[in-house]
């Protein structure tokens, strides 16, 4: 089997050697270079030719986010960024998804000292990803721009579900919202920090509200929820009047919150009167939930191989029959819309 080559990049030796040793538990990966800063790493990326690169973006001497995008436009690598549970480390991180790195780590804390445990079941995912197939976050994406004469909300709640990639697909799907948006609720797989970071950057970018769900917030029209990570997974209930409900509990399908979790809570709430999508991500997670949401009669769409940075939950779920139809990520924005639209005025996209 061949190893996937890892450069560990990070200005502090203590946490290249904590970042090295969690990687070297996995025989998939090699460790084949550190560095201490983005002139040692760019030196080191074009000297080994790394399969992926972890990357602290708080560093000295480059912006990391300045680093970021020169590797994204002139060597497109996939960078795992290993990020601080802090504010400012948390917002740091989210640009960083949105720019194009493929997914985020935690640093070990008094409070989540076991965040390196799947570190490296991450890196081996990342190595995999397609990065040729990215797509850019833009409001005026020729192919997915949509004029909708009139929109409506026909009452029916959208569920999304992503993973790695998450952060751009959620950012192409959601900037194709109006602020009238069906109401919608997501799992995205991230740490606790990150999650509130990703509600507020979404909601500075899109038309409608976006926020972090909270346990007993009214499912509205014009509203987007965002799963806290953390303890707890999220939930609806009540089909008259929907709300979202926060629940502690074991993690199921290895993830809390858990993408199956809210799938498989939109199928008892509302049977047919939801839609579920499932974005890129690596495993299974949201596969079952979304089949439950199919099998009571919602309408699902799947994110397609072409366009997923990890085709992993989508192929999960399209070859267990839960998937409805596919549809590249530029297009999945517009397809929500016009298959929850009430208004009988004709919809056009390009």
């Amino acid at each position: 089997m061949k190893r996937s080559s890892v450069l560990v990049v990070d200005d502090s030796p203590t946490m290249r050697a904590l970042i090295s040793a969690a990687l070297s538990r996995n025989p998939a990966l090699i460790v084949v270079g550190e560095a201490a800063d983005p002139f040692e790493a760019r030196d080191a990326i074009k000297r080994l030719d790394p399969d992926v690169v972890t990357l602290d973006i708080e560093m000295p001497k480059m912006n990391g986010l300045e680093f970021l995008e020169r590797i994204m436009r002139l060597r497109p690598t996939p960078v795992v960024v290993v990020s601080s549970l802090t504010e400012k480390g948390a917002d740091t991180t989210i640009r960083a998804l949105e720019m194009g790195a493929v997914d985020c780590v935690a640093k070990p804390s008094s409070k989540n000292p076991k965040s390196f445990d799947d570190l490296g079941a991450t890196v081996v995912a990342a190595a995999r990803a397609h990065m040729h197939s990215r797509a850019r976050p833009r409001r005026d994406m020729d192919a997915a721009e949509q004029t909708f004469e009139r929109y409506g909300s026909d009452g029916r709640i959208v569920a999304i579900g992503s993973s790695m990639g998450g952060v751009e697909a959620l950012c192409v799907v959601l900037q194709a919202f109006p602020e009238n948006c069906p109401p919608t609720i997501i799992t995205q797989h991230m740490p606790a920090m990150f999650t509130r970071s990703l509600a507020e950057r979404l909601d500075r970018l899109c038309k409608p509200q976006v926020r972090e769900a909270t346990d007993g917030a009214a499912l509205v029209p014009g509203c987007v929820y965002l799963a806290p990570g953390g303890e707890a997974h999220l939930e609806v209930s009540g089909s008259k009047h929907p709300q979202c409900r926060l629940r502690v509990g074991e993690p199921e399908s290895g993830h809390r919150p858990s993408i199956d979790t809210m799938f498989k809570s939109a199928a008892r709430a509302f049977g047919g009167n939801a839609l579920g999508v499932i974005l890129t991500g690596m495993g299974r997670d949201g596969a079952e939930g979304l089949l439950a949401m199919r099998q009571a009669g919602a309408d699902t769409i799947g994110q397609d191989e072409a366009t997923s940075l990890v085709y992993g939950m989508p192929r999960a779920a399209f070859e267990i029959g839960a998937v409805r139809r596919q549809a590249p990520l530029r297009l999945i924005g517009a397809q929500i819309l016009e298959a929850t639209n009430s208004a009988k005025a004709r919809q056009t996209w390009r």
